[in-house]
């Protein structure tokens, strides 16, 4: 994973957490990705909190009730060797696990059932599952 890229998205991800009041009915958070241009593989990254949470139902990542909205994160591929879909959801994938592992305000996404991501036309992976109780 790029550095400097992780420093920007942790930079963005704890802007949104500190400064905006989560509520506390959130079951789970996702990372809704966007595929911006295929052509200059452009990717951005918004992420929502939900009220609900099935594993079995992917559309819990529907039932919003705080979004990032415009405030969006945007990664371009275009250098990498891989600039598919897969990459970006590699990519992606790795920095939020990063952010969960030790990012500032990683207790407020640690402290729902689980934490999502992947393309909002396509599946959902989990990559933060609660211990069940």
């Amino acid at each position: 994973m790029q550095t400097e890229i992780y420093l920007e998205f942790e930079k963005w991800l704890d802007n949104l957490l500190e400064n905006n009041d989560i509520p506390d009915e959130t079951a789970a958070f996702n990372f809704n990705l966007y595929e911006e241009s295929a052509e200059n593989s452009i990717y951005s990254i918004q992420i929502i909190a939900a009220d609900s949470f099935d594993e079995n139902d992917s559309d819990w990542a529907c039932c919003e009730v705080w979004s990032s909205e415009e405030d969006i994160f945007c990664i371009e591929l275009s250098d990498e060797n891989d600039s598919s879909r897969n990459a970006a959801v590699k990519l992606i994938t790795e920095m939020c696990e990063e952010y969960l592992e030790s990012g500032k305000y990683r207790e407020i996404l640690l402290g729902t059932k689980a934490v999502g991501l992947g393309f909002v036309d396509g599946d959902l992976d989990i990559i933060y599952r609660a211990e069940r109780k």
